[in-house]
């Protein structure tokens, strides 16, 4: 059995996987079954200056038959007092010491009010902090969560008022709803966060009643934008947490949120950066038992791969992970289907015919019997029929001899600056 404790910042727990600030971790009782299902830590639903929120809240979107694809809420941060707030976590943390408890923040953009509530939160033995910086919706239009998520400078100085004041750990939670995250991630750095979480949920509207022409959900015929999560965010997810890996100033743990619904979903965002995971949607879609598979998972993987302990795959993959001008432009790979394997659907040959490269034929053998052949000479390699391919191992990918050395794109540049600066002296 592999070692799976991390420690992310100072913070150590059990295993890398972590409830994420929503819902399931509302209450003490909820926090204290999640422990016992096995989670390794959980991250308190946001604590502040208690609000009210709406029914209804919750939306999902399903696709082919898979429900919660997408999730969508418009709820806000804790309804309950902070007192009982902190008192459950008190409780919990004295019940589960060895578990991770971080307490997620949210208050005006204020020094003493930052001051006020860590001061608070550190007395009943938090592990750490957690400063929202994301919520995109109500908290938003009150100058709190993206209101300052998206504006790098706020993030600076927030961080730096909470860590004036704080004695453990304090991570920072990003917003995706900007054009590049690694912008305020680098503020949070300057301001002396010990770690970031990303992400938090993206702007979003999940749908319209085509009856009653209401937006979904809606409270009482109005609607509004809400945070989207769930497995179709994780592509989004997970190139951001990439994108801050290999920033070389962002020197920081990173803590993955975004889309994760089981261990392979965990995998990949360790090997792409991240110390840990949080995990809300797929826990709420299927209950805090999701838990034992992720672990078992992983303990299988790193066994599978004869690898130690979990913190040994953390960033594994960044150096794999660059800009396009960096890649091959003469790699080169084509499709080649396994007539053993191919069922004639031909959904290859109407998407190749259609919306790519046309190289794809629909042929007729001796005996009449019809079959398809790629064209290798008039394939780019583009992955498009095997993706729509409805039958494993029916067409692979594979790579063409090679004719030509690598060459990319910021070569290829330098290149053609080097032999216009030749011609210049040449023509002097």
């Amino acid at each position: 059995m592999a070692d799976l404790r991390i420690n992310l910042a100072g913070i150590k727990s059990p295993n890398p996987f972590w409830l994420a600030s929503a819902p399931p971790t509302n209450s003490g009782y909820q926090v204290q079954r999640a422990f016992e299902a096995g989670w390794g830590g959980a991250v308190w639903k946001t604590l502040g200056d208690p609000i009210l929120n709406v029914t209804s809240r919750f939306a999902a979107i399903g696709f082919n038959g898979q429900r919660v694809a997408g999730f969508n809420n418009i709820e806000l941060i804790t309804d309950r007092p902070l007192d009982v707030n902190l008192k459950e976590i008190y409780e919990t943390k004295k019940k589960f010491p060895n578990h991770a408890i971080i307490a997620s923040l949210m208050v005006e953009p204020k020094q003493e009010k930052w001051h006020e509530i860590v001061k608070r939160v550190e007395d009943v033995g938090v592990d750490g902090l957690e400063l929202n910086f994301g919520c995109p919706h109500g908290m938003a239009e009150r100058g709190m969560g993206s209101a300052s998520g998206q504006v790098p400078a706020l993030v600076e100085r927030q961080t730096y008022w909470a860590k004036e004041v704080a004695k453990t750990p304090v991570i920072v939670k990003l917003t995706p709803n900007i054009t590049d995250i690694t912008a305020t991630a680098e503020a949070a750095c300057n301001g002396g966060a010990d770690a970031i979480s990303m992400i938090n949920t993206i702007n979003s509207l999940m749908g319209v009643d085509l009856d009653s022409w209401n937006t979904i959900p809606h409270v009482a015929g109005k609607g509004a934008h809400g945070g989207y999560c769930g497995p179709a965010v994780k592509p989004i997810a997970l190139n951001m947490v990439a994108e801050c890996a290999r920033h070389p100033h962002i020197n920081v743990p990173i803590s993955g949120i975004g889309g994760i619904s089981n261990w392979r979903d965990a995998v990949e965002f360790m090997l792409m950066g991240a110390t840990g995971v949080q995990v809300c949607t797929a826990a709420m879609h299927h209950g805090f038992r999701i838990v034992e598979d992720m672990i078992d998972g992983l303990n299988n993987y790193l066994d599978s791969k004869g690898i130690a302990a979990v913190s040994d795959i953390i960033g594994k993959s960044v150096p794999k992970y660059s800009d396009w001008g960096n890649l091959d432009l003469n790699h080169n790979i084509v499709a080649k289907i396994n007539p053993d394997v191919c069922i004639n659907c031909n959904k290859c040959h109407i998407a190749c015919e259609d919306t790519s490269h046309q190289c794809i034929d629909m042929l007729t053998d001796v005996n009449g019997k019809s079959y398809l052949k790629v064209r290798e000479e008039d394939c780019v390699g583009c992955n498009l029929c095997s993706i729509v391919c409805p039958v494993d191992g029916a067409i692979d990918m594979i790579e063409a001899p090679r004719e030509l050395a690598p060459m990319t794109w910021n070569d290829r540049q330098t290149a053609l600056s080097v032999a216009v600066e030749c011609k210049a002296d040449v023509a002097k």
